[in-house]
């Protein structure tokens, strides 16, 4: 594949080039990155060790913080560092890596959000079936399917983005290298990136949408028709209530950022916007299925007492 660049490196521009500002999102950051890798490190401790988690619900949640935080690591140190030095920058080969990597693992975490809303309405619609349809097999196939299909995805922009002939402008108007703010910066046309960063997100983005309403309008009419006990829709709506509020968390931002205009909005929207769903969504989302479930707060406790205390098992 040949590469047309002049431009060797980029320089990002940052959330902010006031020193003592600086300072403060330093700490900020690295907090949310350390809650992060904690909180998803935990709960993927947690479900590998408790044998009452080896379930279908628990295996997605398990690759979710996988996911969480493998795609935080892919930004927060390259921005952190930014931080400290003041100024920096990074190769065409490394931008084109982290591209890649950013688009892959989180295309790889809105399928994977689609698959556990299938998941919870295969276990609230039809739970009679729900561990013949929902197998090991099953499930490591769809785990699978998602990681490859976002590599796929990933990797058509990635192709695409490395053809583009760079010869002017090498700050980037953001914290790390995405397609939009890179597009900008290209000396030939980006009508097809656009084109397909446009309809190929908007296809993939509304396919998973399609899926995830109807999982849950399924399980809504389910509820409402079929289960007479208050007490019982309590229940299978409380393991829905965590899922619902990290979707909608993470679909709306992903939506605002790739799905909208590129001229629409202001650079500082489009970075606050990526920072909701690329750092804060990862460090809040251990705590989002952890603190209404009463299964992994007792396995918690239960895996830190065997860790402090061995003597006691």
């Amino acid at each position: 594949m040949e590469n047309e660049t002049e431009v060797s490196e980029f320089i990002f521009l940052g959330l902010t080039n006031v020193r003592g500002l600086q300072c403060y999102l330093f700490a900020l950051f690295l907090l949310l990155y350390m809650a992060s890798m904690l909180g998803n490190g935990a709960v993927v401790a947690v479900v590998l060790a408790e044998p009452r988690l080896h379930t279908p619900m628990y295996f997605f949640l398990g690759n979710l913080s996988s996911l969480n935080i493998f795609y935080s690591t892919v930004t927060v140190p390259k921005m952190l560092a930014g931080f400290l030095s003041g100024h920096q920058t990074i190769s065409f080969t490394s931008c084109l890596a982290q591209l890649h990597f950013f688009h892959f693992l989180g295309s790889s975490e809105a399928m994977l959000l689609a698959v556990m809303a299938y998941d919870r309405y295969v276990a609230i619609c039809n739970p009679l079936r729900y561990t013949l349809v929902m197998s090991p097999q099953v499930c490591l196939l769809l785990a699978a399917a998602t990681w490859a299909t976002g590599f796929l995805y990933a990797l058509m922009h990635t192709v695409m983005t490395s053809q583009l002939h760079f010869c002017g402008p090498n700050r980037i108007h953001h914290f790390f290298c995405d397609i939009k703010p890179l597009l900008s910066l290209a000396c030939s046309s980006t009508r097809l990136n656009l084109s397909l960063l446009h309809i190929v997100t908007g296809i993939i983005g509304m396919s998973l949408f399609i899926i995830t309403l109807l999982s849950y309008l399924y399980i809504i009419s389910f509820l409402f028709l079929k289960v007479l006990s208050w007490e019982s829709r309590r229940k299978a709506f409380s393991t829905c209530t965590s899922h619902l509020t990290v979707i909608a968390l993470y679909y709306g931002t992903v939506m605002f950022a790739y799905m909208g205009p590129s001229s629409g909005s202001s650079k500082g929207e489009e970075m606050i916007t990526t920072l909701v769903y690329s750092v804060m969504t990862p460090a809040l989302n251990p705590f989002i299925y952890t603190l209404r479930n009463s299964e992994v707060k007792y396995a918690t406790r239960k895996f830190v007492t065997r860790k402090l205390f061995p003597e006691r098992n």
